[in-house]
């Protein structure tokens, strides 16, 4: 009895879970169907894959909004290059700012600034710009190559629907009327294509006109990418380099001959032009007077020249902005200064050093800076030194003025002011030096007797006698120097091209309007012809009436307006304007 009694009960209980459970299925169950709330459905969106990665990725990038972008970037980009010093064009001026500037040069190396048009982050935007305009410009082409191979589109069922329309009609054979708006269209350089004879209300003369504009905006887009390829060609094979030469000396377009040589990555010695020249003279005039006094109004330098290795030699000048061209080479003029010339004789009384050295510009009147070095020396003992002298030359030197500056940059009373030194120059070994300074650091200043040290200032045939039998130093005379930049630079010519051919491109795609034109001609219902002219532009133009009106003025001739007398109100031309 007990044992049945559990049995049944643990049923019941059952039975009532079960119904419990059912009943809040079936509230559910009402919910759902009462509530408006979206029910959630598992979307299967399916993966793009690496090659549909691919593909969207070329997409963005070929797209016009990427290139704008792209455009946009490097033109950001070049500001750093235009307001920061750049070490291919000035590294002196580099050196300079990371002197002045301890925090910020850190960064600028890391960032690339210094060097901006090299750099890994303009490179990249210069690639992708690149790769951005052939992804575009090919499909385009493509495209519109298929447009000029098709025929224009058939003429729509309604005219009238056109933005520009004009209606009349005519006495004239349907076959004719669209005979002479063929020959007109073409004589209007339209591309034509006719449907049927007139036979049919549905014949038309199909024509289009205005494809330059697309050739113009084709041209523009490989016109810039003729220019990026100028500009890359130009950055990897350049080569610029200067040379400093003394009145009656000469240079040879050799890697040897240069003061300084910066070159692109691609670019090998092998690219130099052959030639040589020799600067023969030196002509520098000034203002004399008037608030622009010393200022000067002429430089030219006069050289002699020979192109290859036996070329005959040929007389001409430089001038600033007037270069000297040799193949694909230019040599600009670009300093001038002055070089005093001395004779430096040892303790021996034997000559160590002779000729002119150049004294570096400080001031617009030409007051200069130089130094003399002098490696094959004797003291007055046969023990081998070295001299060292640094000073100042002034060409215009005022004794009563109170100052060391040049009163102006002629050449009228010319002065130089030394100090000697002697000991190691540093020439023989270490970290190469700049041939215009003296590095004093292992050198001995000479002493007067009264212990001060050994200057003097001499004039044009002075000498300078050193202390204890040292030797002496001779002020033989002035010669004049110039200096040259010689640059090769390759893609120039294309450059020139790409920019014209991007105006003209650009002319073409503003001012040069895509339209279509349709002139249907079908015979009505009392026997005429009714002719129909419509015309769609592809962008907006307001010439568009003006030249529907010209058209059909121009028909009337072959295809004139009916009789007034007999024809109903539609046969005038109308809605030109519409």
């Amino acid at each position: 009895m007990s044992t049945t009694g559990t049995g049944k009960a643990t049923a019941e209980a059952a039975a009532d879970e079960a119904g419990n459970a059912t009943d809040a299925a079936g509230e559910r169950e009402a919910t759902a169907q009462l509530s408006t709330a979206p029910s959630e459905e598992k979307l299967n969106v399916p993966s793009l894959g690496p090659l549909g990665w691919l593909r969207w990725f070329w997409r963005q990038l070929t797209s016009m909004r990427v290139a704008l972008i792209l455009l946009f970037l490097l033109s950001l980009g070049a500001i750093p290059g235009s307001v920061i010093p750049q070490t291919p064009v000035d590294a002196l001026k580099v050196e300079r700012f990371r002197e002045e500037h301890t925090t910020l040069a850190p960064l600028y190396d890391k960032l690339q600034l210094f060097d901006v048009y090299t750099s890994v982050w303009f490179s990249a935007i210069y690639i992708l710009l690149f790769i951005s305009l052939v992804g575009c410009i090919v499909p385009r082409t493509w495209q519109f190559i298929g447009q000029l191979r098709s025929r224009p589109p058939r003429a729509p069922r309604r005219l009238d629907r056109m933005p520009v329309y004009a209606t009349w009609r005519t006495d004239a054979e349907p076959e004719q009327v669209l005979d002479a708006a063929r020959s007109l269209l073409k004589r209007r350089r339209f591309r034509t294509h006719q449907d049927g004879d007139g036979t049919s209300r549905s014949d038309a003369v199909a024509s289009e006109k205005g494809y330059l504009r697309e050739v113009g905006n084709l041209l523009f887009h490989i016109a810039l990418i003729v220019l990026l390829l100028a500009f890359a060609s130009g950055q990897l094979f350049k080569s610029e380099g200067r040379k400093l030469i003394v009145q009656g000396d000469g240079f040879s377009n050799v890697l040897t001959q240069y003061d300084d040589f910066r070159s692109g990555s691609l670019f090998s010695a092998d690219m130099l032009d052959p030639f040589g020249f020799r600067l023969k003279k030196f002509h520098a005039t000034y203002e004399e007077s008037g608030p622009n006094k010393g200022t000067a109004r002429d430089y030219r330098a006069d050289v002699a020249y020979t192109e290859g290795a036996s070329g005959k030699e040929k007389n001409t000048a430089i001038k600033v902005n007037h270069p000297l061209q040799i193949g694909s080479s230019k040599v600009y003029l670009i300093a001038n200064g002055y070089a005093p010339a001395v004779t430096v004789k040892d303790g021996k009384g034997n000559i160590a050093y002779r000729g002119p050295v150049p004294f570096l510009q400080q001031d617009n009147n030409q007051t200069s800076s130089g130094v003399v070095k002098v490696t094959d020396y004797l003291d007055a003992k046969g023990r081998k030194d070295q001299l060292g002298f640094q000073g100042f030359f002034v060409p215009d030197f005022e004794p009563h003025s109170g100052t060391m500056f040049s009163q102006s940059p002629n050449l009228k009373n010319p002065a130089m002011f030394l100090t000697a030194y002697h000991g190691n120059l540093g020439v023989d070994g270490g970290p190469a030096q700049n041939v215009y300074q003296l590095d004093t650091e292992n050198m001995t200043k000479f002493k007067d007797k009264d212990g001060s040290p050994f200057a003097k200032k001499l004039t044009p045939g002075d000498t300078m006698t050193l202390p204890n039998g040292a030797g002496s130093l001779k002020f033989d005379g002035v010669k004049q120097w110039a200096n040259f930049q010689v640059s090769h630079q390759v893609g120039n010519d294309w450059a020139l091209g790409g920019a014209l051919t991007a105006i003209a491109g650009l002319a073409g795609s503003l001012f040069i309007q895509r339209r279509r034109v349709w002139v249907r001609a079908y015979a009505a219902d009392d026997g005429r012809t009714v002719v129909e002219l419509a015309g769609l532009g592809r962008s907006e133009s307001a010439r568009l009436p003006d030249e529907l009106a010209s058209l059909a003025t121009d028909m009337q001739d072959a295809a004139p307006v009916a009789s007034p007398g007999t024809a109903d109100p539609a046969e005038a031309p109308e809605g030109a304007g519409k």
